[in-house]
């Protein structure tokens, strides 16, 4: 018999509309948090909350394909208190909404047997998984269509967004401070020979003045000591006219996770990114949050762009 607390708790969890609503949706179909948030139409981050929690207590499974979740009622393994209150809820509840909700998902069903996947998710793609569709395609996809020239890799760790551009480049060399990051890239790029890395200082870089034509500073700037410093330098070694793209975490307040990630700086807010790279002499084109972790505490990450103008003539 489930015990006066276990009751309170189940009954708290399903007085809630709209977890009964999910499970009302989820309880004839396997659906998705994109498909459970155009039916119901309300905010994703809504609809995950509600999902997690009754997944958590038991009366959701869910499975991955892809980059997608699929979620379903677990009705072999629900907890019985809960599936009591549920069959109750079920047989008993007739409400507008849930008819409206139930007509949705039949329409959303229908649509994609009757148009195909493409059709059916049309203003949504990006939610949804499809076969192969995944960042890394589409970033190994993109990187065909640029011409890199000669690219420093500031902070390079052990050289996997260099594998990727080596092959788009004239050369690329890699800087860490790490030796066994230096020696991880150099055999994970042992085959392009195009690629030189080397252990140095970002702060006191030992190259000569604009030597290279592109610089990334990937997940870097909070690890350094001086960040002023280390933008002057990549300022010095970049031609006229040469790019920089920075990422980096937006300014947070969990010190714990810095304090574990050695980051000397718990983050950067665009404006001080913006302020820092304005100040080393760069042109500012483009500094904005431009993606945010799904998993908490959610992080979001700044992306910059920036290039070193050419020097006037007198």
């Amino acid at each position: 018999m489930p015990s006066l607390n276990d009751t309170a708790e189940t009954l708290q969890l399903l007085g809630e509309p709209t977890r009964v609503r999910l499970l009302a949706l989820l309880a004839e179909k396997e659906l998705t948090v994109a498909d459970l948030t155009s039916v119901t139409e309300l905010a994703q981050s809504s609809v995950s909350s509600h999902l997690a929690r009754l997944r958590e207590a038991g009366l959701l499974l869910d499975r991955k394909v892809g980059n997608a979740t699929y979620y379903s009622l677990a009705d072999k393994s629900m907890p019985a208190g809960a599936k009591r209150v549920w069959t109750l809820l079920r047989n008993e509840v007739h409400d507008g909404v849930l008819e409206r909700d139930r007509q949705r998902r039949e329409t959303l069903t229908r649509t994609r047997a009757r148009e195909g996947w493409p059709d059916a998710v049309a203003g949504q793609m990006e939610r949804y998984y499809s076969p192969g569709r995944t960042w890394e395609s589409l970033a190994r996809g993109l990187v065909g269509l640029i011409d890199l020239g000669d690219v420093l890799d500031a902070g390079a760790g052990d050289g996997t967004i260099a594998q990727l551009l080596a092959p788009r480049a004239r050369s690329v060399t890699l800087v860490d401070k790490r030796e066994r990051m230096v020696m991880a890239a150099l055999q994970r790029l042992k085959k392009q020979p195009n690629v030189t890395a080397r252990v140095a200082d970002l702060h006191e870089l030992p190259y000569a003045d604009a030597e290279f034509d592109t610089v990334l500073l990937f997940n870097v700037l909070t690890e350094v000591e001086r960040p002023e410093r280390v933008l002057s330098e990549l300022h010095r070694v970049l031609r006229p006219r040469g790019r920089l793209v920075v990422n980096v975490l937006d300014a947070h307040h969990h010190e714990e996770v810095a304090e574990a990630f050695k980051h000397v700086h718990p983050g950067f807010s665009p404006a001080a990114v913006r302020r820092l790279l304005s100040r080393a002499g760069f042109a500012v084109e483009e500094c904005q949050v431009t993606s945010q972790e799904k998993r908490q505490p959610r992080f979001k990450v700044v992306t910059a762009w920036g290039s070193k103008p050419e020097r006037k003539r007198p």
